[in-house]
Formats: structure tokens, sequence, C-alpha cells
């Protein structure tokens, strides 16, 4: 089911993203000098539909990084939460151990153990 609802998604879109490419084939010029409109030193030739993927690519890129360094406390107090609770759950069974224990002790050779009954 849930790979046929994501097909159902990403077909349209890679249509449309096929569709755009063609649609966008047409050379542009990318200056990154500002004082030379005629001769630009750095200058980059490519296809729009290039143009608006790398943008997308790199925008995608910056937009999982901002969000994986903000989800980072999160992170960090998940950590911690399972060492504390790591911690806590080797305690209770350790107190679990010493209460069979002490009541295997109380209890006569041949008297079951109230606990196990």
């Amino acid at each position: 089911m849930a790979g046929f609802i994501k097909a159902l998604i990403l077909v349209p879109v890679g249509f449309v993203i096929i569709l755009l490419a063609i649609a966008n084939r047409a050379p542009i010029t990318i200056s990154f000098d500002p004082f030379s409109e005629a001769d630009p030193l750095m200058a980059v030739s490519a296809p729009l539909w290039l143009v608006l993927f790398v943008a997308l690519a790199i925008g995608v890129l910056i937009g999982g990084v901002a969000a994986w360094l903000v989800q980072g406390k999160h992170r960090k107090l998940e950590r911690q939460y399972k060492r504390e609770c790591d911690s806590l759950r080797k305690e209770v069974e350790s107190a679990r151990e010493s209460a069979r224990a002490g009541t295997a002790a109380l209890s006569g050779p041949g008297e079951r153990s109230p606990a196990r009954s």
C-alpha cells in the first residue's frame, strides 16, 4: 500500500520535472561579475533547467543541514534519556533480584515463597 501511494505521488512529480526540463532547455549565462556586463570574468553558460535543479538541490541541502543542526539538542537529550533509562532498568532489575533473594532466604527449605505462588 505504501509503495502504491509513493508511486502515486512520485510519478506525476517526475513527469512534471521532465516537462520542465524539456520546456527550459535554452542556454542562459550566469554571471558572477557585477562590474562588467559585456565581458564578465566569471560566467557560466548552462541550460535553465540545470540551473533550476542545482538551485533546488542546494536549497534542499542547506535546509537539511539547518534542520540537522537545530535538532542536535533533541538528539543529545534523547541519548541522555536513553542512558538514564538503561541505568534505571538495571537498578530495577537488581532490586527485583535482591527482593527475590531476600524472599527466598526468609522462606524455609520446604516452603514456597509468596512471590512465586
